[in-house]
């Protein structure tokens, strides 16, 4: 039977090395907030560890890097009295959400860079990979679930996701030239337009046989 290795920070004096790691987590967030993508051994630098001890923490970058991708413990994004028509409340989420990405973007760049390694097992652990966005947005759709199937909310919401984010974020100021500002608004825009589709039109187009 294979042996399963035990995180070093929970071992020993484990109030002293989460004060370690969080000092290099920290320094981390901040060089990336810096606009770079900093080794396991300018992070030492920066926080004042030496190089051997913060590898005992982060082996490498990419496990320093997706430790210092800014932690969003919420479970939803809507105001504590949310409306209850479904555009208002898909407006709000997307308002956080799109402020959410400007406030951290070179942190939500780097998590979008290491999410297309190719290594499906790599890019499975990424905060990036777990599906937040599309559960705070399915989330401000529920009040549809009179109307629409649960598959088909949840095919809007992947929708509504896709045109939203880091990655619409880059593509729009990146490739398409806007201002920040200019792309968020498109983003809402976008939201509301594939909302209002789905409703008026038809219903959104479903993975599988008669779907």
């Amino acid at each position: 039977m294979m042996a399963v290795s035990t995180p070093y920070v929970t071992t020993g004096r484990t109030d002293q090395k989460r004060r370690t790691r969080d000092a290099l987590v920290a320094a981390a967030r901040e060089l990336v907030a810096s606009g770079v993508s900093p080794t396991v051994e300018e992070v030492a630098q920066r926080a004042a560890i030496s190089r051997t001890t913060a590898y005992r923490y982060f082996p490498n970058q990419r496990s320093l890097l997706v430790a210092a991708h800014p932690e969003v413990g919420a479970s939803s994004l809507l105001p504590p009295e949310p409306p209850d028509e479904p555009a208002e409340r898909l407006d709000a989420v997307i308002a956080t959400f799109t402020r959410l990405i400007l406030d951290t973007e070179p942190q939500q760049r780097t998590m979008l860079r290491l999410s297309l390694d190719p290594d499906p097992a790599e890019r499975g652990s990424l905060p990036l990979r777990q599906g937040r966005g599309v559960a705070w947005i399915a989330e401000a759709l529920e009040p549809l679930s009179g109307d629409l199937t649960s598959d088909e909310l949840r095919t809007l919401a992947l929708a509504i996701r896709s045109a939203t984010g880091i990655e619409a974020l880059v593509w729009l100021t990146d490739v398409g030239g806007l201002t920040r500002d200019a792309a968020v608004e498109l983003m809402r825009w976008s939201a509301q337009s594939l909302l209002h589709a789905a409703l008026t039109s038809s219903s959104p187009p479903l993975d599988g046989p008669g779907g």
